[in-house]
């Protein structure tokens, strides 16, 4: 039998998943390895026990885009912008980074204002105002080439103005200064995002080639070991949810900025399907070691937006919508000048981690304070990790000492703070999309979900929570069944009323010559491929779009009638005016694992727990009770009444 691996590397713990060709499920679970991830990937591999012969692929969820834009561990980078454009990374949107906080500072760009350099060109809509010539290009080659070996800069970014309609004179620029820099890799904005708006089409090629260098050597590293281990197989899965090959991932750096937390929403939306959630709504929250991953999963399907940011970064690819808060378990207590408990978002991490895991942690984080008041019952957890649940109680006094409270009250208090930044996440993902929370199923995962899931679910007035099967280790189960992707993009700027269908069907046309020439890497010969059309519209005048899917087959009448009941849905009303096509993109996806859940049984239940059958499908916990999982431990509250779900996992529901 084959198996699809899928390994997520997280900030504390690293998972591992393995989906057999008869829909089986084995999961491992290992220390992550900070200062080099493809150590702990390795790790996972030999502690999922598989034969490698066996291995058909491994999928891999990474942190580290996340990890280079936080840091600021990226490459230096040369700008080549349009002469009287290049301060866009600095003036931004002049918008504020806090609108009410004088003192807060917007992130520095990724392009150090000395590292951008004018080119004496310009194209306009409607069309070349002033040519880029032989002898500005060789200039501009020339002057890349001098802060190069000044600063060591390795990466060159090309952005010009209005280059998603007319990519010639970056097309230009690229081949001077390759010409003159035969090893550079020059990253050209009409090749990263085809799409209006200067300052994240800059922002986001900035940050590709930022990150690109990174991304390459550590792909081609892993790699390596993986082939010393006689794997041979490795994709990585972008922010959108789909699989690239290591070789489009080393090229696509930025569309890997939320590679594991997209992995968690699939996993997420699989098991909604399975459990016959499929044509709902629900939210997700994966709850890791250093911070909480919170999504949307709409009619079945994890959200997909284009844009956002991340750590401060604009990033205008595609992407499964997810929201990170900075409480996970490692997230570690503390008090603030003004006497305040406060919860991360520092962390503990994987090194030394919480307090009770024995590795030299001091500082009580909620994985604490969850082992001070018996939450987690096991003494050993996944990773070889031994509870010292002594230490982890002395560390929470400590804090309580300073607080003037008691160890529980200090415990409880710690979970709250962190529930409340959580459930402020879900709101925002909910709410500002038109979707009421207490209408969805709340799905929680992760080593921490489980545990939180109830308090989580009573300040958003949900009343059902999905406890999935292999809870502890969803995202990489996720990643493993991830289906190997392609994306190609298109500006369109052009009103409704300018299109007919002999028009649209060309434009789709074009988009799928250039997504559909081959399949999407990894895929299998001869299997079924889908296809997706996305048109991003608004009204004339907006300054912002709706994502409206589209056929092949739809008239322009029948996609402006979408456009306004998708606009009344989420804006709660429509305008007397144009409708516009701002940009299309069309989604070519293989076909993903298939996967059959089986029940996990509980390996230990708590005294308090009433139990009518421990040992079959039927089981049911009715009030207060914490039940070991055989990858996370979950708590069912007061009020609460939770049943054991035939494929796996647990539903819980409020008591009548």
């Amino acid at each position: 039998m084959t198996w699809s691996v899928g390994i997520d590397v997280g900030g504390t713990f690293t998972d591992l998943a393995a989906v057999g060709e008869d829909g089986a499920v084995t999961t491992g679970k290992v220390l992550s390895t900070p200062d080099d991830q493809s150590v702990a990937v390795s790790n996972s591999l030999r502690e999922g026990g598989l034969a490698t012969a066996q291995i058909s692929r491994v999928v891999h969820g990474t942190t580290l885009v996340t990890n280079l834009l936080l840091e600021r561990r990226g490459t230096r980078t040369v700008l080549c912008a349009t002469r009287g454009a290049t301060d866009l990374l600095e003036l931004r949107r002049q918008d504020r980074a806090a609108l009410y906080d004088l003192s807060a500072h917007h992130a520095p760009p990724l392009v150090s204002a000395e590292d951008v350099i004018a080119v004496d060109e310009r194209v306009a809509p409607e069309g070349v105002l002033r040519p880029l010539t032989d002898g500005e290009a060789k200039r501009v080659a020339d002057e890349v080439a001098a802060r190069t070996a000044r600063g060591g800069a390795t990466s060159i970014a090309v952005s010009l103005l209005h280059a998603y309609g007319n990519s010639a004179h970056e097309e230009r620029l690229a081949q001077a200064i390759r010409e003159r820099m035969p090893d550079a890799d020059v990253v050209c904005s009409s090749h990263v995002l085809p799409e209006i708006r200067e300052y994240e089409r800059t922002a986001t090629t900035a940050c590709e080639a930022y990150a690109r260098p990174a991304v390459a050597s550590y792909l081609e590293r892993l790699e390596d070991r993986l082939a010393r281990d006689g794997i041979s197989s490795l994709g990585v899965v972008a922010s959108n949810g789909g699989m690239l090959d290591a070789e489009a991932a080393a090229r696509g750096a930025a569309s890997l900025a939320l590679s594991g937390p997209a992995g968690g929403v699939a996993g997420a939306a699989l098991v909604a399907r399975l459990a016959g959630f499929g044509h709902g709504n629900a939210l997700s929250i994966d709850i890791g070691g250093t911070s909480a991953d919170v999504g949307l999963i709409a009619d079945g399907a994890p959200l997909v937006e284009a844009g956002g940011q991340v750590a401060g970064v604009p990033i205008a690819l595609p992407r499964v919508l997810v929201e990170t808060v900075s409480a996970g378990g490692g997230s570690l207590g503390w008090i603030d000048d003004g006497g305040a408990l406060r919860v991360g978002p520092r962390s503990a991490g994987a090194v030394p981690g919480p307090v009770a895991f024995g590795r030299g942690g001091t500082q009580a984080t909620v994985t604490d304070a969850h082992v001070a008041l018996g939450n987690i019952a096991a003494n050993r957890l996944s990773g070889s990790v031994q509870l010292d649940a002594n230490a982890a109680r002395s560390a929470v006094a400590a804090l309580a000492k300073r607080l003037g409270a008691d160890v529980g009250r200090t415990a409880a208090a710690m979970i709250a703070t962190a529930d409340a930044a959580m459930a402020r996440a879900l709101r925002r993902v909910s709410v500002e999309r038109g979707i009421d929370p207490r209408h969805c199923v709340l799905i929680a995962f992760g080593g921490g979900g489980p545990l939180h899931a109830c308090g989580l679910a009573d300040q958003l007035g949900v009343t059902r929570i999905l406890i999935p099967p292999y809870a502890g280790v969803l995202s990489a189960l996720g990643l493993a069944v991830a289906p190997p992707r392609r994306v190609a993009y298109a500006s369109v700027m052009r009103s409704v009323d300018a299109l007919d269908s002999a028009t649209l069907t060309a434009l789709l046309g074009s988009l799928a010559t250039r997504a559909l020439g081959e399949p999407p890497a990894g895929s299998a010969q001869g299997e079924r491929v889908t296809t997706e059309y996305v048109l991003r519209m608004r009204y004339r005048g907006q300054g912002h779009e709706l994502e409206i899917p589209v056929e092949a087959s739809d008239t322009v009448d029948s996609i402006s009638e979408r456009f306004a009941a998708a606009h009344r849905t989420r804006y709660a009303f429509v305008l007397d005016v144009p409708a516009e096509v701002v940009s299309a993109r069309c989604t070519r996806s293989g076909e993903a694992p298939q996967v059959h859940l089986k029940r996990q049984l509980p390996s230990t239940w708590d005294v308090t727990a009433r139990v009518d059958d421990g040992s079959s499908c039927d089981a049911v916990v009715d009030g207060r009770a914490v039940v070991a999982l055989a990858d996370a431990t979950m708590l069912v509250a007061d009020g609460w009444v939770a049943r054991a779900l035939p494929m796996g996992g647990w539903l819980l529901e409020q008591a009548a």
